[in-house]
């Protein structure tokens, strides 16, 4: 008899299957359950279900109700279902689960969203969110503070959270799908920009963070070498081309926030010139940024500059030529030119002399500079007019090559050079200082050459020689190899 009394507790309850007519009904304490004999308990006692303020449980297969939240039963007692389908029950009175009714994980609290965070959510079925009407697969964010209600219709996908950047930094976003930004712009799909507002940046749910970018700081002795990715107006409000190529300096910005359309090709060191210094600038850049091809451009200190993208520093950074009062420059127009009213044709080839300063014009060349050669009485030159190919000899006094000139060496006979090779240095010291004392005596004409001496060792020198000539015939004498 004491099986077939049950006392059940208050806030307890159990489940009871009446064989007859295969219902299985609910039976709530507090009470004492006298079971017949048609009857079965096949649950309980259990508690019944406790869901504290700020709480949630989600039942699988709920049972159907009314207009007044009651279940509904069919026409044989059962109460209907509706099976495969979830729901969430919040914060209420304790409450008992009919059959078929279970408990879907545990008892959950309520999800609060941080400040700067926001969940990211999921619509699993269509529906209408207070005026929103909701498709499956659409996404949202619900961002916080605040306390996330849930629904069986939404799934939470992700925890979102603001990215922080500090000044001299900016967010580059990519969108994920075409749809209008907070600041009212129309992006597209694939479309990247920057946030360069700083503070905190929760992105959008169509929008995702790609990276931190970073100012370069720029200092008057630095600037940033940028490239267009394509055609898009720059910070600055100014329009730049596909593959255009442009410095951003300090008398810009302090700080350059590359943008998501250009590309940094690199840092520009400033070039700086002394006022005896100068450089010419092949491909030089004009007022209005264009590159003027072919031509040349020659600055001069004190002076400095950035070298422009394009701009290119023939043979680097040169000094100003200082020529003394037995030294000149031997010069040659590479195109007309014009020099203190006297009219130069290209190729034209003169000469200017010392003592001065000289920085040679963009048209002019430098071919060679050129020393007075100082001759004793007793030694010599040969000079070749290159005009006429006429070969002279100069000797006994200091003298300048003209721009139409040039030295002239005497080939000797292999015989000599056979002999020379074979009498050490000594030697030919001594006979040298022999045959300049026969010389004055005999006033013979001696004149200075020079020619490849090969030593025992197979190694080249250059050797003064003087040579004591006749009409006839001519001997090598030698001094020392510088």
């Amino acid at each position: 008899m004491a099986l077939n009394v049950i006392r059940i507790k208050h806030l307890h309850y159990i489940h009871v299957l009446d064989s007859n007519s295969n219902v299985t009904r609910v039976e709530v304490g507090p009470q004492t359950f006298t079971r017949q004999e048609h009857e079965k308990v096949v649950l309980g006692p259990e508690e019944m279900l406790k869901i504290p303020p700020r709480h949630y449980v989600v039942i699988s297969n709920p049972v159907v109700r009314n207009e007044k939240s009651l279940p509904v039963t069919d026409d044989s007692g059962n109460v209907k279902l509706r099976f495969g389908d979830e729901e969430i029950r919040f914060d209420k009175d304790p409450f008992p689960l009919y059959p078929g009714e279970s408990v879907v994980g545990k008892v959950t609290p309520l999800q609060v969203v941080a400040p700067n965070t926001a969940l990211r959510l999921k619509a699993l079925r269509d529906f209408k969110d207070g005026e929103v009407e909701r498709k499956a697969g659409d996404e949202w964010l619900f961002p916080g503070p605040a306390t996330y209600i849930p629904r069986v219709e939404v799934q939470v996908t992700e925890i979102q959270r603001a990215t922080v950047f500090k000044e001299n930094q900016a967010l580059k976003l990519r969108a994920r799908r075409g749809h209008v930004d907070r600041a009212g712009v129309v992006r597209k799909a694939g479309e990247e920009w920057l946030v360069r507002e700083t503070g905190a940046y929760l992105p959008g749910v169509d929008e995702e963070i790609v990276e931190t970018v970073r100012a370069t700081v720029l200092t008057d002795k630095k600037a940033l070498h940028l490239r267009a990715i394509k055609t898009f107006v720059d910070v600055y409000g100014k329009e730049r081309k596909a593959g255009e190529e442009w410095l951003v300096t300090i008398s810009l910005a302090e700080t350059h926030i590359p943008d998501v359309y250009e590309e940094v090709v690199g840092e520009v060191k400033i070039t700086t010139l002394t006022g005896r210094q100068y450089a010419v600038i092949l491909d030089p850049i004009d007022a209005h940024g264009k590159p003027q091809f072919g031509k040349r451009e020659l600055r001069r200190g004190e002076v400095s500059f950035f070298l422009q993208p394009g701009e290119r520093l023939e043979n680097g950074i040169q000094n100003v030529h200082i020529l003394g009062e037995e030294e000149a420059l031997l010069l040659r127009a590479k195109e007309i030119y014009d020099e203190k009213g006297k009219h130069r044709l290209p190729g034209e080839r003169w000469m200017i002399h010392g003592p001065c300063d000289y920085v040679p014009p963009v048209a002019v060349e430098i071919l060679e500079k050129r020393k007075k050669i100082p001759l004793d009485e007793n030694e010599g030159i040969y000079v070749r007019d290159m005009k006429t190919g006429k070969v002279r000899v100069v000797r006994g006094s200091s003298y300048l090559l003209e721009p139409h000139e040039e030295l002239w060496e005497k080939e000797l006979p292999k015989s000599v050079e056979d002999l020379l090779s074979k009498l050490d240095r000594n030697a030919l010291k001594d006979r040298l200082s022999l045959l300049l004392v026969t010389s004055r005596e005999s006033s013979p004409t001696v004149l200075l050459t020079t020619l490849q001496f090969r030593s025992t060792t197979t190694t080249r020198r250059s050797l003064a020689l003087c040579l004591v000539l006749s009409s006839s015939c001519s001997i090598p004498m030698n001094t020392s190899p510088s």
